[in-house]
């Protein structure tokens, strides 16, 4: 490897949280986590996916090494405890209309469930109509509360809802919102990454091409 990087690939098997009705899923449950499995097997990539349903967790947590609580459901009690229950690593995402400091109740739902392994993760706070802004005091605050937080580098850039059902983004923002978390410590970086991201079936418009990923990532190290 080039890169001494420590690296986790994530995919979801379900995007159940998409703007429309219309808009792709994914390939359900069992034919993902097959997927996600053959990606493990072939390339020893840790994994990481989200769950949005208690019932999901248990089978989720048998594949994958990291569950991820989408930002919308964050405070959900029963998604936190279902996750927490399988000893593995819980990444939380911090909600879009909650402050870094907000962030201790979840991450208590887990502690008294039996699990101790949790990250945070920021990736912006919704400021006015179909826009985000990020304030990077999040991550400092987050730190109180876990030892691992992580910035979101290419949700955090979205603009949700803004090109008529569908999330819109900025991606010419990503590098520079990487190298900000860095110098607020954070301790790792999520990056969306697609060879042709105007043809990504999710989250295109804030993607990055991933002939840029090594040049981004270079710069923090």
């Amino acid at each position: 490897m080039k890169y001494k990087l420590n690296i986790i690939f994530k995919s979801s098997f379900d995007k159940a949280n998409r703007t429309s009705i219309y808009s792709y899923r994914g390939p359900g449950l069992d034919k993902g986590l097959q997927m996600l499995y053959d990606i493990k097997s072939k390339f020893g990539f840790r994994l990481l996916t989200d769950i949005h349903e208690p019932y999901q967790a248990l089978p989720v947590g048998e594949v994958v090494d990291i569950i991820q609580i989408p930002a919308f459901l964050c405070r959900q009690t029963d998604l936190l405890v279902a996750a927490a229950h399988t000893g593995k690593i819980i990444n939380i995402k911090k909600a879009q209309f909650l402050s870094g400091d907000d962030m201790q109740y979840p991450v208590q739902k887990v502690r008294e469930s039996g699990n101790d392994r949790i990250w945070l993760t920021e990736r912006g706070n919704v400021y006015g109509y179909n826009n985000l802004a990020v304030d990077f005091r999040n991550i400092t605050d987050m730190k109180k509360y876990v030892d691992t937080v992580i910035m979101d580098c290419t949700h955090s850039v979205q603009r949700p809802g803004a090109i008529g059902g569908k999330t819109g983004g900025n991606r010419e923002f990503v590098p520079l919102m990487a190298l900000a978390a860095k110098a607020f410590g954070a301790d790792g970086y999520f990056f969306e990454v697609h060879p042709e991201p105007d043809f990504a079936k999710s989250d295109g418009p804030n993607m990055l091409y991933l002939r840029d990923l090594e040049t981004v990532a270079s710069s923090l190290l």
